[in-house]
């Protein structure tokens, strides 16, 4: 490849971002260059220092005097990245300002080398699009309420082919429909008897195809299956990641209560307005109010810049990270942009932004991490009622330790003490002391790293040392306020008091209490019949993950940036259907997977090829790449070692986290995080520090919401298919459950791909078997773990 080709090719990287990076871009990068950088180096300010703005894809490349701001792909040739580094005397931004946060630095570091994504237009092409504002918002076809008309999927997909001059496929052979359908619903392969079972009348366990669906609906299965998707969407972790990247003990729980949750169908409304505001809602017994508890963890479960020092920056970080992954995961929109300035391109002000941001910051959130040398936010936990049955991942104490740790708690907090009258009587006598200042400095470090320790070990007890059940979530804040309106986002720079409230181009009226946050507000407006985007955003969710591709292919943007639907009137019927079914999930997954759309074959047609190469009008079903836990969980199942039990905690909970917290760090960590035998959603999900097979095969970033992962075919996973100590162990486990059977190559088919080898699979597997040297064991493991290799073992059908 020539030079200039190459940087052609680095030039336009970001032409190819997918969503996942635009909404770093936006939640990481354009938020800060806004901030610090617009007032000198924009359209809109009117300045370009030195030759450069900063506020277009093209002029950030292009750089200025002193050569290009952004090269993507290369951190080292990027001067934006030395400027806020000031690794350069002479090129220091902001200039005379001290350097931005680690944590700043680390996400521009990551979005250079990534290939620098940026989905900003030129300011020519912005200004026609230009004003979005609440009137314009209210004519955008996302802001208005769903509209009724009569029609069934079918019908609907039907008429849109015809007026296109196309026609649908015919229905799928048995054998891949109940494949997908397994696939789709509890994410595991059918077994070769159930599909014997499918196929013929007169097994003793046939069933029709409706009363398969039903059963897998009523699957523990499927909500292990579906439960993974939704915490996609809720950046489920168990560590904070980020520069600090300490582990969240106590994140399993919320693991269990989404799974619990979809498996219960609790309708959506109602797990909506339990996450948000769980804390605030009624319980009938100490069970139902554990369980409301632990739901809110969805809103403590974000990354957090935990070495922040100032606590009202901490915290404006925190509101703004949560209010973005409410807006975000329910609403497929993003105000998080209207923090510096009003929204550029959806119809939110400043004013939104902080009349929401408020309800946030009236909030507490506890996330469970204390200070020490890595954390400068103590994060506290939530006490759960004890209940019959519930499990207790923390370790009791002696009562004579107790006691010992109260003491030492008292010892510092008296030497706090008394170090803070001596410094307070030097002063009003006006005695220097600064010489002493090293020696108070290190006594006030060693006792506030101390105390956090300490009070972290306590909290986790009773009086008499016994531990605790403990959750990570929210509850109101003792002071309940509204916020102020920071203009360009600076905390220094307060203006007026917004009162809390919600997006003015949303025309839903909700009072917010004057002694609450406002949470519990919040999700009765989400989940209010009136409000256009919060069923459609969930109902163009499943139909994602049941046909490959939202009818609006932007999942998580349903904006003005975001793509249209491509059957606006089908969305909206589904939508209603879906309120009108009493938001049950499950039932509109069954009014779907029941369509003949559905059920349609995913042969690829010539005759539709160039009219519709993406198959956006739906003609055949789409070839779809199972999803990284289900391959796993897969293999898992025809080799027979699949451990269907749900796991009890988390092996992060097992890793002590009180002692050994820092994931670089600690010892107890296993090298093989793949190893478990239960299904994969139980798996540790730490930030920065994935299970090998989730990181090869696309699993969704834990720092983003995310309802539409990325499906890549690269190198890495060939390598990890024919190398990786789990592939080869499912192997060697299939390779012996196969080899006593009197055909094992047809079972080792079935079990696979539940069909049988062709005549010229069969000869060359025989042949394989018979002509090559060594152990038998593990030539027919090799031939065992070729099938689990396969394209065709990774794709439902």
């Amino acid at each position: 490849m020539n030079k200039q080709l190459l940087i052609l090719l680095l030039l336009t990287l970001g032409d190819f971002a997918t969503a996942e990076d635009a909404t770093f871009f936006e939640s990481k990068i354009r938020p800060v260059l806004a901030k610090h950088c617009y007032e000198c180096h924009s359209s809109e300010s009117g300045k370009s220092k030195g030759g450069l703005m900063l506020d277009t894809k093209q002029t950030i490349r292009a750089g200025g005097d002193t050569g290009p701001a952004v090269v993507p792909g290369d951190a080292a040739k990027s001067l934006l990245l030395s400027a806020i580094k000031h690794s350069d005397p002479d090129l220091e931004m902001p200039p005379k300002k001290p350097q931005l946060p680690k944590t700043v630095i680390t996400d521009f570091e990551m979005w250079i080398k990534s290939g620098a994504a940026d989905p900003r237009e030129s300011a020519v092409k912005v200004a026609k699009r230009l004003p979005v504002n609440v009137a314009a918002g209210r004519q955008f076809w996302s802001y208005q309420k769903p509209k009724q008309i009569a029609g069934e999927i079918d019908a609907f997909i039907e008429t849109k082919l015809k007026q296109n001059g196309l026609t649908p496929s015919p229905k799928a052979e048995p054998v891949a429909l109940l494949r997908r359908l397994y696939f789709d619903l509890i994410g595991l392969p059918p077994t070769p008897d159930e599909v014997a079972a499918f196929l013929n009348s007169s097994h003793a366990s046939n069933k029709t195809y409706e009363e398969i669906v039903e059963e897998l609906l009523k699957s523990p299965r499927f909500g292990e299956r579906w439960g993974r998707h939704w915490l996609d969407v809720a950046r489920f972790a168990e560590s904070n990641g980020r520069e600090s990247n300490l582990t969240f003990p106590h994140a399993w729980r919320y693991r269990d209560y989404v799974i619990d949750a979809v498996n219960a169908d609790v309708p959506f409304n109602r797990f909506i307005t339990e996450q948000i505001a769980g804390d605030l809602l009624p319980a009938k017994d100490d069970t139902e109010r554990a369980r409301l508890l632990i739901a809110t963890g969805l809103l403590a479960l974000g990354p957090k810049g935990l070495n922040e020092m100032s606590k009202a920056q901490f915290a404006a970080d925190v509101a703004d990270e949560q209010l973005d992954t409410v807006m975000r995961a329910v609403m497929a929109s993003s105000v998080a942009c209207a923090r510096c300035h009003d929204h550029k391109t959806e119809p939110f002000s400043q004013e939104d932004y902080y009349a929401m941001v408020g309800i946030f910051k009236s909030t507490q959130t506890l996330y469970g991490n204390w200070i020490d040398s890595e954390n400068n936010n103590h994060g506290h936990l939530i006490h759960l009622p004890k209940v019959n049955g519930q499990m207790i991942s923390g370790k009791s104490l002696p009562a004579n330790r107790v006691k010992q740790l109260r003491d030492d708690l008292a010892k510092l907090n008296a030497e706090e003490k008394a170090q803070n009258e001596y410094i307070a009587k030097a002063k009003a006598e006006g005695r220097d002391i600064s010489a002493e200042f090293n020696k108070i400095l290190t006594t006030a470090i060693r006792i506030l790293w101390s105390r956090g320790g300490i009070e972290g070990a306590l909290e986790a007890v009773d009086d008499q040392g016994h531990a605790v059940p403990l959750c990570m979530g929210v509850q109101d804040a003792q002071n309940i306020a509204d916020s102020p309106l920071y203009e360009r986002g600076e905390l220094s720079h307060p203006a007026q008091a917004v009162p809390r409230g919600f997006p003015r181009v949303i025309d839903v009226s909700r009072e917010i209490s004057k002694t609450q946050s406002g949470r519990l507000e919040l999700a009765q407006w989400l989940t209010s019949r009136e409000h256009p985007l919060t069923a459609r955003v969930m109902a163009n969710r499943v139909w994602r993950h049941l046909f490959g591709a939202g009818i609006v292919r932007t999942v998580d943007n349903f904006g003005f940036s975001g793509e249209r639907p491509s059957h606006p009137e089908l969305l909206d019927h589904l939508a209603i259907r879906f309120m009108d079914s009493g938001w049950s999930v499950k039932a509109l997954i069954k009014e779907i997977v029941m369509s003949k759309t559905y059920r349609q074959a995913s042969t690829r047609r010539a005759d539709v090829f160039d009219q519709d190469p993406d198959n956006r009008l739906l003609s055949h079903a789409n070839k779809r790449r199972l999803d990284a836990e289900v391959i796993r969980d897969a293999m898992l199942g025809v080799s027979g070692t699949l451990d269907i039990t749900r796991r009890a905690g988390s092996l992060v909970a097992e890793l002590d986290g009180q002692s050994v917290s820092l994931i670089g760090f600690n010892t107890k960590l296993p090298s093989d995080l793949d190893s478990s035998k239960h299904r994969s959603i139980y798996l540790p999900v730490m930030r920065d520090h994935l299970p090998d097979v989730l990181e090869q095969f696309d699993v969704a970033n834990p720092n983003l919401v995310t309802g539409d992962r990325d499906v890549t075919n690269v190198p890495l996973q060939a390598l990890y298919l024919m190398n990786g100590p789990f592939v080869q162990e499912q192997a060697a486990a299939l390779a012996k459950r196969i080899q006593s059977a009197p055909n094992r190559i047809q079972l080792a088919f079935e079990l696979c791909f539940n069909r049988l080898p062709d005549a010229q699979e069969t000869s060359l597997a025989e042949t394989f078997l018979r002509n090559s040297s060594g152990d038998e064991s593990k030539l027919l493991a090799a031939f065992c773990q070729s099938l689990l290799c396969s394209a065709e073992f990774r794709f439902a059908d």
